[in-house]
């Protein structure tokens, strides 16, 4: 459960699907495509032209005429809007700010790419907006990202076959991890294999490698915490920059901290869980990009 919530997040972040708050994510469905490939790159439409697949995502203050003027300038180049997804955040510092996912269809003839990203920073203009990027599957080239793991190895193995299989298509430029893993194991005969460097860093009271992994990392589009237990500190985090995506085994924001089922079985609950989010200064406080659950039956027995 906790390595099918942590790919349902990273699939997300990979296609620009996240319209991000600041209490949670909103995530369209379903979730799996078919063939559980998540893009579809390239298609032909019914007058057998060749049709790409795009991603516009916007953040700006909230006004009047948004909406219209992103569809207007889609339509302009006689691209189809296939879903738009719509949230205003009420709760923002400088009043409502509004958020929008549009995927659309378009023919790479009428709407070069070039064009493309002009018209984005056009609408951005327009709208004084913090985000406004298009992103092309199978055109633009793959994220770049690094897996920071340690002794626990499912939740890395699961992201590993299937990047392995094209399920994940990003640049995994590397694994690091606080605990050692000796030549023979799975995880770094598969890294070997594919040319990706594992990084052991043992970590301290007195010396969290943080240097090392920002020096690591510094390429990289966004970070994954596959069960990574350390805590980054708010230095790592201002200076990192970008986003961090980690697995917690627990239903937050209940139970927050180590050893959540235990905190969750002494309390009686009924419920049981993971949950995918943001790393943020609060520990265990980011804003949530997905959460999955299990019941708790009284005859269910747990070895903790």
């Amino acid at each position: 459960m906790q390595s099918r919530n942590m790919l349902r997040a990273v699939y997300w972040h990979m296609s620009s699907f996240f319209q991000r708050s600041s209490s949670c994510v909103t995530l369209p469905e379903p979730f799996f495509p078919k063939n559980h490939r998540f893009y579809c790159e390239k298609a032909v439409d019914r007058d057998g032209k060749l049709s790409l697949h795009g991603v516009h995502i916007f953040q700006c203050p909230d006004r009047l005429g948004i909406v219209a003027k992103i569809a207007e300038c889609i339509a302009s180049h006689g691209a189809n809007i296939l879903n738009t997804d719509l949230f205003i955040d009420f709760d923002g510092q400088i009043g409502p700010v509004f958020h929008s996912r549009s995927e659309f269809a378009f023919d790479p003839l009428q709407w070069p790419r070039a064009a493309m990203e002009e018209d984005a920073l056009n609408l951005a203009h327009i709208f004084n907006a913090q985000k406004s990027v298009i992103r092309v599957p199978g055109i633009d080239p793959n994220l770049k990202i690094a897996i920071l793991a340690s002794a626990q190895d499912h939740c890395l193995v699961d992201m590993m076959h299937r990047w392995q299989g094209g399920e994940l298509p990003v640049q995994l430029t590397s694994v690091i991890s606080n605990h050692q893993r000796g030549a023979n194991t799975h995880v770094v005969r598969f890294l070997e294999r594919h040319g990706i460097p594992y990084h052991y860093l043992p970590t301290s009271k007195t010396n969290n490698r943080e240097e090392e992994i920002l020096q690591i990392v510094s390429s990289t589009d966004f970070l994954v915490l596959a069960r990574y237990m350390q805590i980054l500190t708010p230095n790592f985090l201002e200076r990192y920059g970008k986003d961090i995506i980690n697995i917690h085994h627990g239903l937050l924001p209940s139970f927050r901290g180590a050893n959540p089922y235990k905190q969750a079985f002494k309390s009686g609950v009924k419920l049981i869980g993971a949950t995918s989010h943001f790393v943020s200064e609060e520990l265990d406080g980011g804003p949530i990009i997905e959460q999955m659950v299990r019941f708790v039956w009284i005859s269910s027995e747990f070895q903790l």
